[in-house]
């Protein structure tokens, strides 16, 4: 049977709001004990914080029924990345053959990661899995069926805050990209294709993760009868939309050819400007302009031209069969605009997404 190794990342204070619900989660699970690892990664804290490490190392040791649990703080915050990639390493390194990413703020129903692994172990075209997400506050509403990817390198939650009564999810579904807060991934491919990528740090992880799995002709799926409670919120602080803004036209650099980079400029400059304009409004123009202005500095850009290439090497996945997985709307979009100005957006999307889809042959 397949060993797997649920990692549990959480920094700062974190552990005192969501720690034990979180290990109730993994206690609950109907999946074998002696095939499971709990690794909590510690990702430090802030400086005018105290650390819980002693706090967590208590709470785990008071706890009942949990499987072997490793404990690893680090020194630093690495971020998303950087910690879950610590996750990652030790479980390779230790012979498991899955590893599923906890979000902090979240736990798992008890035959969760049963139904995920049952599905990767049937399908090996399968290279990740996500649980259904549904919302904590609201345990009737979705919070992610899996994610879709807009071309211009935007991620959203597909069917957020739809009443899950009310939607016919098949058992196992395709999607855009994987949701990094439950997810499922298979480290013989970890240690192939690399973990999360660390240029990323926060945000557009996921999406680039799922992405270089898919062109290299791997599968991205939801199991929707495993499922993951998430505490979401949107949370509007400006860095997020720094890491939002610089990320998504990183993703966008790796994956498409030069002609295809080329006939979307337009359509950037429009949804730029859209862009700034909302920031005033929103309070986030600084983080806006610093995201733009790291592209403007010659040396970031040999970074990702070399993460490029590696991509454009093996990738088996052309540009209109990219656009064909590709979402043509936002419809998340009111998370940061107000939903005439989505509407508008929308529109023009979906007429430039056609038009792409005429014009990009290669």
């Amino acid at each position: 049977m397949a060993k797997v190794a649920i990692i549990y990342l959480v920094w700062s204070d974190e552990p005192k709001k969501y720690l034990a619900d979180a290990l109730a989660g993994v206690a609950a699970q109907t999946y074998p004990k002696d095939k499971t690892a709990l690794v909590i990664i510690y990702n430090s804290h802030r400086p005018e914080e105290p650390s819980c490490l002693e706090f967590i190392r208590a709470t785990v040791a008071a706890s009942d029924n949990l499987p072997e649990t490793i404990i690893l703080p680090q020194s630093a915050n690495l971020g998303f990345t950087g910690g879950n990639n610590a996750g990652l390493r030790w479980a390779a390194d230790n012979g498991f053959d899955y590893a599923f990413l906890h979000n902090a703020d979240g736990f798992l129903r008890p035959e969760a990661i049963e139904r995920l692994v049952a599905v990767m172990e049937a399908d090996k075209n399968i290279g990740q899995t996500q649980a259904l997400i549904l919302l904590h506050s609201e345990k009737e509403l979705i919070n992610s069926a899996g994610n879709r990817w807009h071309y211009l390198g935007v991620g959203y939650c597909d069917l957020f805050r739809r009443p899950l009564a009310g939607v016919n999810l098949p058992p196992i579904k395709e999607i855009g990209y994987v949701s990094g807060a439950a997810t499922l991934l298979r480290l013989d491919l970890v240690n192939r294709f690399g973990g999360l990528n660390p240029n990323f740090y926060l945000y557009h992880e996921d999406a680039e993760y799922s992405w270089r799995l898919k062109i290299r002709g791997f599968k991205t799926t939801l199991v929707s009868n495993a499922i993951f409670v998430h505490r979401y919120a949107f949370s509007r602080n400006p860095q997020k939309y720094y890491w939002l803004e610089r990320n998504r036209q990183a993703v966008k650099l790796l994956l498409y050819r030069w002609p295809t980079l080329i006939l979307l400029l337009p359509l950037e400059i429009l949804y730029g400007l859209a862009l700034f304009l909302t920031s005033l409004f929103g309070g986030f123009t600084g983080a806006l302009l610093r995201a733009w202005g790291y592209w403007l500095k010659a040396g970031n850009w040999s970074v990702w031209l070399a993460e490029r290439k590696k991509y454009q090497a093996e990738r088996r996945l052309n540009d209109r069969a990219i656009l064909r997985l590709a979402a043509p709307t936002i419809d998340a979009g009111e998370l940061v605009a107000q939903r005439p100005l989505v509407f508008l957006a929308n529109l023009l999307f979906t007429f430039y997404y056609y038009f792409l889809k005429i014009t990009v042959w290669w």
